[in-house]
């Protein structure tokens, strides 16, 4: 019996159909680009001081005077969240003191900032931590933000793989979209922080959703050699070019609720792609709708300029295909051996680190020396060398040594930051450039390596738990990026120590390049450094492997 790709090899690889498929779905994505780190602009935190009410009646001196000067990043400036007590200023402006020669205001009593805060207007119009005064006591709310769109599409991607096998991939796709797009449009509207984190929450579920059943329908719909650069480069590039169009729209946007609005409206045009762009036909098969599926064929082999055959699927061989019943197999295998569990140990926590470190450099950059939209758009085109470049290592090298390279790389250009003199700012971005170059080169890598180790019985399950444990490092990376108010190099400190060790991690694991896939738990390949009992049986199989080696190099790009 033939299977689907046997099947439908008469469309060929790369026709017309292929190639608008593959172009659509890839750009349906750009959306997300903007849509996953746009919390960068939206909650932006400008220079602030307390503010002094014209009702104080203070004098110029005291005006000046009166906001107490700190130390903030190694610069001297004005206290961003605390003020020289107002009833104080007030006396003595009227009995016309002068501050610093007839009042020491060192010895003055603070307040907090009491009627709020004076917000500059030089690098945006408006934020929501403008909106809602998310400073001093309230700081913790902006992370909480980004970590609150990061729970949804946690939530999104235990719920997105469920209700695209029952509803289908199209659907989802669209509905998701829809989701995403209208959640985001109702956020302009948002008339309190409660209100637009909730929002948020909700954005991110469509937004994870739409990406998986878009990615989904991709690898069903194409054949294997254009699936695999649909998987590393279509979709990881459309995705980078979403981002690089963050910063452009707002650096000419620069009022939050227009901002959210203007990235919000694109999605729009994803509609007429519902006429456009098929059912998975592979999905259409498993749920018994044969005749639905062979009329999208024939319209494929129709733009593609091939004859379909008369008879595409055997009705006795979809009979004896959709009565075969596998093993099933639970979550607990992943941990049911010694050899997969450390597997899975080691891969929670790569995928955690890298995910860590992905999200905080990129939702850093406005913290960085220089213009924040140039750095926050080197941030995003740096992504694309950075996934040609894990493409190119996939091809060609060993999986474990190029995954570790580019960790060792990101990770210890992030420990050298604390290195640079002060006044050498482009170096500093270089390096930090660098750093996300090696982060998202793992990113890139990891998929394909995590998805070679796990055996096909759980290898679902076991790509999913990792990245259940990326979702989680994407939660906790703002908060990575928050130490940065105490300690300029901290985050940079953490970040790249834990890559630096995660890369040591990453060498115990096996060497998947150019071996066969398993099939089952028994044929996973061993982690090095563990011991492990030899049955007469294992023996007798190495044996034969050795006498009879079969490699497959399909996901050896």
């Amino acid at each position: 019996m033939q299977d689907y790709e046997g099947v439908t090899a008469f469309l060929g690889e790369w026709g017309p159909f292929q190639r608008l498929v593959f172009f659509l779905l890839s750009a349906s994505i750009v959306p997300n680009g903007f849509t996953g780190l746009s919390i960068v602009f939206l909650a932006g935190a400008p220079q602030h001081r307390c503010r002094l009410p014209a009702s104080a009646n203070l004098s110029r001196e005291w005006l000046n005077a009166g906001i107490p000067r700190e130390v903030q990043g190694g610069r001297e400036g004005p206290s961003s969240c605390r003020r020289y007590r107002l009833e104080s200023l007030a006396n003595f402006s009227a009995r016309g003191l002068q501050p610093g020669r007839d009042v020491d205001l060192s010895q003055l009593e603070q307040e907090k900032c009491l009627d709020g805060w004076e917000y500059s207007r030089e690098l945006y119009r408006s934020t929501i931590v403008t909106e809602w005064n998310l400073v001093c006591d309230d700081d913790w709310k902006a992370p909480l933000t980004a970590s609150l769109f990061f729970v949804g599409v946690l939530l999104g991607s235990f719920i997105s793989g469920q209700i695209s096998d029952k509803f289908g991939r199209k659907k989802v796709l669209f509905a998701t979209m829809g989701v995403q797009t209208g959640f985001s449009f109702l956020q302009v509207f948002s008339t309190s922080w409660e209100m637009f984190s909730v929002l948020f929450v909700i954005v991110g579920m469509g937004q994870i959703s739409n990406y998986v059943a878009a990615f989904v329908l991709g690898t069903e719909i194409l054949g294997k050699t254009v699936r695999i650069i649909f998987c590393t480069l279509g979709v990881c590039i459309f995705y980078a070019i979403g981002y690089m169009l963050l910063p452009l729209f707002a650096y000419f946007i620069r009022d939050w609720r227009m901002l959210l609005l203007a990235l919000t409206l694109p999605g729009l045009l994803c509609v007429p792609l519902w006429w456009v762009i098929p059912e998975s036909p592979r999905w259409l098969i498993s749920q018994g709708r044969v005749q639905e599926a062979e009329i999208i064929i024939r319209k494929a082999a129709k733009t593609n300029g091939t004859t379909a055959p008369d008879v595409i699927f055997d009705p006795m061989e979809l009979q004896e295909m959709t009565s075969q019943k596998q093993q099933t197999h639970t979550i607990l295998d992943l941990v049911r051996t010694k050899n997969i569990r450390f597997v899975t140990i080691m891969s929670v926590i790569i995928w955690m680190i890298i995910s860590v470190g992905y999200f905080g450099l990129s939702l850093d950059t406005p913290n960085l020396h220089g213009d924040a939209y140039v750095n926050c758009f080197l941030s995003a085109v740096i992504e694309v060398p950075a996934y040609i470049i894990a493409w190119v290592l996939l091809r060609n090298l060993p999986r474990r040594y190029s995954m570790a390279a580019a960790l060792f790389l990101g990770g210890c250009v992030l420990l050298f930051i604390q290195l640079v003199p002060p006044d050498l700012h482009i170096l500093s971005i270089i390096l930090v450039m660098l750093g996300k170059f090696g982060i998202t080169s793992s990113f890139s890598i990891v998929y394909v390596y995590t998805a070679e180790l796990y055996p096909t019985v759980v290898r679902n399950m076991g790509v999913g738990a990792s990245s259940m444990a990326s979702r989680l490092g994407s939660i906790l990376s703002p908060y990575f990026v928050y130490l940065g108010a105490y300690d300029r190099f901290l985050p940079y400190i953490l970040m790249g120590s834990l890559t630096v060790l995660t890369g040591i991690l990453t060498l115990f694991l096996p060497e998947s390049y150019g071996m066969p896939l398993p099939d089952t738990i028994e044929q996973m390949l061993r982690v090095k450094g563990l011991k492990y009992r030899q049955t007469s049986n294992s023996k007798r199989v190495s044996k034969d492997e050795e006498e009879s080696p079969v490699i497959l190099k399909s996901t050896a790009f």
